[in-house]
């Protein structure tokens, strides 16, 4: 039952004035009017057209793990400025700009938690912050929590959005497509799980390397994902592409995604896996 009674949405005279701003929002896709509550209720899924909006980090793990499991691990540990990146603005700014508008240090969380009392490694990229490209900074909090779930034989759900490497860092940026894949070679020789949950986008260096080396990789519906995006990929090939072509349903359909969940019922599925995987804590 909703907790809440939606407000009436009237649209004759000026729609300017009668729709108060921050309460209403417009999906991209089927173009319906959404009330914000009705929208954050349903995990920011549009009740319509099941469009799934961006989600921050700390809402997802919010609603994925166990209520109170999660802790933190390297939440202070921010982006050093290596090359002295200057250009539209220097990147030292560029990453002070995106702290403050997301609450966020870097384009990704990680942590111990649980889900449905099965403790796990968790990796939550937020693609709010300079597009979740992948620096230093999310290289080594990825291998970190790779290194740390390894040595206690935990399970890891990394849930990837991202535009790739981070160009302000440079090979810095690059450098992290190699360490994180051998810290899950490691993890993998252990023989423990490693799960993957591909949101809309995830593209690049992050795609390259630790998003699709899962031992088992879900996707949301409709989330764009590969390397090269669709137009360079057309004007190199001089090819037309396949209708879907990098959605997560026609990679479903050729392999690379095993499942596509849809988000409200991400943690009943992730607990079916672990389920299937792992022992549960006492």
């Amino acid at each position: 039952m909703p907790i809440f009674k939606e407000p009436v949405f009237n649209a004759r005279g000026n729609k300017h004035q009668e729709i108060p701003e921050g309460l209403w929002t417009k999906c991209p896709s089927c173009k319906d009017i959404i009330y914000n509550l009705a929208l954050a209720e349903n995990l920011f899924v549009c009740p319509r057209c099941n469009y799934h909006f961006t989600l921050g980090a700390w809402e997802r793990i919010v609603h994925l793990v166990d209520p109170g499991s999660f802790k933190e691990h390297d939440a202070k540990m921010i982006a050093a400025d290596p090359l002295k990146f200057r250009g539209v603005a220097a990147y030292e700014e560029r990453l002070q700009t995106y702290r403050e508008k997301t609450g966020l240090v870097d384009a990704v969380i990680t942590g111990e938690a649980s889900i449905a009392r099965y403790p796990i490694g968790l990796a939550v990229m937020d693609f709010r912050f300079l597009a979740a490209t992948m620096g230093s900074v999310v290289g080594e909090k990825v291998t970190r929590l790779i290194e740390w779930s390894t040595c206690r034989k935990r399970p890891i759900v990394a849930v990837c959005a991202s535009g790739g490497a981070r160009i302000y860092e440079s090979i810095f940026s690059l450098m992290q497509m190699a360490k994180t894949s051998g810290a899950l070679a490691l993890h993998a020789r252990a023989r423990l799980p490693y799960i993957v949950v591909l949101s809309n986008p995830t593209y690049a260096g992050v795609m390259a390397s630790f998003a699709s080396l899962g031992d088992v990789i879900l996707a949301e519906p409709r989330s764009m994902i590969g390397f090269a995006g669709p137009r360079v990929i057309q004007e190199t090939t001089h090819q037309n592409l396949p209708e879907g072509f990098q959605t997560a349903e026609f990679l479903e359909k050729h392999g690379l995604v095993d499942h596509i969940v849809h988000r409200t019922q991400l943690r009943s599925f992730l607990a079916q896996i672990l389920n299937y995987l792992c022992q549960k804590q006492e």
